[in-house]
């Protein structure tokens, strides 16, 4: 889901005005950390509420939905990055732009459906980084040869597959 994301431009565009990537990395890092727990914790508790056949058709459906969000390239809008440093743009900027995006609901659902919290905020932490570390490590310099149509199809369609396989299957473990 983060492939061609806000926070992947957010990330470039970071890249190319601070020209440090271990203080952005670190920023990406502590951003996502707390920002997955949150949704995380939300998923969590959602599942405790809902019974498992809503809590299947809800995962099915919005899998579904974050498929064919994904296929919608994200914009980056002009936005006024705090100029205290790049660590500190880098955390608030993510925090913020990581609010009701795709990959946050994601880990929502994620959340709902495995009970083990620190594995699903490790799991989309690292799937964040992955995202993310190469495009402030390489920055604006080859940002226009990458395939990122093709990324975000095939995103999208391991999404399908997800909600496939929970409309079907189930949730369970």
């Amino acid at each position: 889901a983060e492939i061609g994301d806000k926070t992947q431009l957010l990330a470039l565009l970071l890249a190319a005005r601070f020209r440090k990537p271990w203080p952005i990395i670190a920023g990406i890092l502590v951003a996502t950390v707390l920002n997955h727990a949150l949704a995380a914790w939300v998923g969590q508790l959602a599942a405790g509420w809902l019974t498992p056949q809503a809590l299947r058709w809800i995962v099915a459906a919005s899998f579904i939905g974050i498929a064919l969000w994904t296929l919608k390239p994200d914009t980056l809008d002009d936005e006024s990055l705090p100029a205290r440093g790049a660590f500190i743009a880098t955390t608030i900027a993510f925090f913020i732009a990581e609010i009701g995006d795709k990959t946050q609901v994601a880990t929502v659902l994620l959340a709902a459906k495995y009970t083990s919290l620190w594995q699903v905020v490790a799991g989309t932490t690292a799937g964040m980084l992955l995202a993310n570390v190469p495009v402030v490590v390489l920055g604006s310099r080859f940002a226009q040869r990458l395939p990122l149509r093709a990324a975000r199809i095939a995103a999208a369609c391991v999404f399908l597959l997800l909600g496939a396989w929970a409309a079907v299957f189930g949730i369970g473990g």
